[in-house]
């Protein structure tokens, strides 16, 4: 199975990606933190995104705020999918970290999350793995049934 890439554009946006390492984990599917920023490290985050695909990745989750153009740049430089999860924070509370995420030009495309949304980043990963992939489809769906049993469980109460 392939691997996922979860990029923080700063150690203080732990506690944010924090959930879709715990997902990742629950489906089994292997993955590596880093901290590379658009801005501060700019060629260092251009060259992994550009070697991700040789080292076994399918999937680059990228979580930055305000701003938030470290999905853009990973997105930039490399086929793989990339998923942007804003951060909230900032003068707009994250707003503005959603609208750079999910404002690319065409040919640039990067797939966005809700503000802070990291366990849906994580799900979106593994069906996106999942494609290629039957043992984690069946997570997935098996996942999916657990969540309409109890959502149904909890109508009846």
């Amino acid at each position: 199975m392939k691997k996922v890439a979860l990029v923080l554009g700063s150690d203080s946006d732990w506690p944010v990606i924090k959930p879709a390492r715990e997902q990742l984990k629950f489906y089994g599917i292997d993955y590596e933190v880093r901290v590379l920023s658009a801005h501060r490290t700019p060629e260092e985050a251009a060259e992994y995104a550009r070697q991700a695909r040789d080292h076994g990745f399918g999937v680059i989750i990228c979580a930055a705020g305000m701003a938030a153009h470290l999905a853009g740049a990973f997105a930039a430089h490399t086929i793989l999918p990339v998923i942007g999860i804003p951060v909230k924070g900032g003068m707009l509370d994250g707003l503005d970290a959603l609208l750079s995420t999910v404002q690319m030009p065409p040919g640039i495309p990067v797939a966005a999350v809700t503000v802070n949304g990291a366990k849906n980043a994580a799900i979106l990963a593994a069906e996106i793995l999942a494609v290629s992939d039957s043992t984690l489809a069946a997570k997935l769906s098996e996942e999916r049934e657990n969540i309409r049993r109890q959502t149904l469980e909890k109508d009846i109460k």
